[in-house]
């Protein structure tokens, strides 16, 4: 059995951030990702991102990405790719599954980092070629080069639907329409006016009723619901398109959490249930953490503060860093945070983020 101070499981924007911070701090840290190429979602977000400096603010996220991978690779991390992580034991031990091979691991403390998977809604024709999640279509064009449709109807309109039509366009696509459900766009308008100005309709309070085709796709069916999300017969608007993207929303991928035992509270803001934490990120099992979307929905920019708190609280608890420092710049990081969860989105999660805190505590029950 291989033994390491710090695993890390996921190489994405909260992993990446975990270790490099460890490992400022003298930490050996090993990074396991079930993926080819490292960086997570930062290397399929080519738009610039916005808010501070301290942020990354006028970066694109494929160069957040590149830089972070420097740093791990000068600070000796080690990031072992085609590496999926099968289970996490009582005993604390990890079985990973190496390419062809199976490996058992061990570490004093470990960071669960495995970010999220799309939700999809089923309706007639959803498994036809040419339905895909958002998520997936970004991947294609941004990661692969290859364009998931000529024509495209996208299908939710918070910031992977509008950012992810964008993107579509940028690659040659046209969007027909962003339908949702609800009755305003959920995602920021700086993002939806975009789009916006070049003509995309927004569809509110719509939904997809059927997906048509034979082998694939060739057109969609949408229809406007009520107040209470019922279809309204006699409202439906056909579309000729070839491709269906699904933008509803994100699910924490949990299972190794859960499989270690971890305590869990349903929180619908952050994307359903998740394992309660500290603020350091430490989970109710003792030296197993947490951070970016595994430990709720937010945005990649939040995803790196967790994955920071993490390095930080794992370097303290390992005798790196001493108490005065490690508060220290822990309250860097809080402000840091504050900032980022400004406004009534922010404000939302940051309260749930709360929520899962006195949970931990002991000062709340979990739903």
């Amino acid at each position: 059995m291989r033994r390491y101070e710090m695993i890390c499981v996921g190489a994405g924007p909260a992993g990446l951030a975990a270790a490099v911070e460890a490992a400022q701090h003298g930490v050996q840290v090993i990074v396991f990702d079930e993926n080819e190429r490292p960086g997570g979602q930062l290397f399929k977000q080519i738009h610039k991102f916005f808010g501070s400096r301290e942020h990354r603010a006028m970066e694109r996220g494929f160069n957040i990405g590149n830089s972070f991978l420097e740093e791990a690779k000068n600070l000796g991390v080690e990031v072992s790719l085609n590496s999926v992580v099968l289970g996490i034991y009582e005993n604390g031990a990890l079985n990973v599954m190496i390419g062809d091979r199976i490996e058992q691991v061990k570490a004093q403390k470990t960071l669960v980092a495995t970010g999220a998977s799309e939700n999809m809604i089923p309706f007639p024709g959803w498994t036809l070629p040419g339905v895909i999640g958002a998520g997936a279509a970004q991947t294609m064009s941004n990661i692969h080069g290859i364009r998931p449709g000529n024509d495209i109807l996208m299908v939710g309109s918070g910031n992977v639907g509008v950012i992810v039509s964008y993107q579509m366009m940028q690659a040659g696509s046209r969007v027909a329409a962003v339908i949702d459900a609800a009755p305003e766009i959920g995602g920021y308008a700086v993002h939806a006016a975009k789009i916006a100005r070049v003509g995309v309709p927004f569809m509110m309070s719509h939904t997809i009723k059927e997906a048509h085709g034979k082998d694939r796709v060739e057109g969609a069916t949408v229809i406007r619901v009520d107040d209470s999300w019922n279809p309204i017969a006699g409202t439906e608007k056909s579309f000729e398109v070839d491709t269906i993207c699904i933008a509803v929303g994100l699910n924490p991928m949990t299972q190794l959490l859960r499989m270690a035992g971890c305590k869990t509270a349903f929180v619908p803001v952050l994307g359903g249930r998740l394992p309660v934490h500290d603020e350091n990120q430490e989970t109710s099992v003792k030296g197993i953490y947490v951070a970016g979307d595994a430990s709720g929905i937010e945005e990649a920019s939040t995803a790196v503060i967790e994955g920071r708190i993490a390095g930080l609280a794992i370097a303290n608890s390992l005798g790196y860093l001493d108490d005065v420092s490690f508060q220290q710049q822990l309250g860097q990081q809080f402000a840091s945070m504050k900032g980022l969860r400004s406004g009534s989105h922010g404000e939302q999660r940051g309260k749930a983020k709360e929520y899962l805190n006195a949970v931990m505590k002991g000062t709340m029950d979990a739903l």
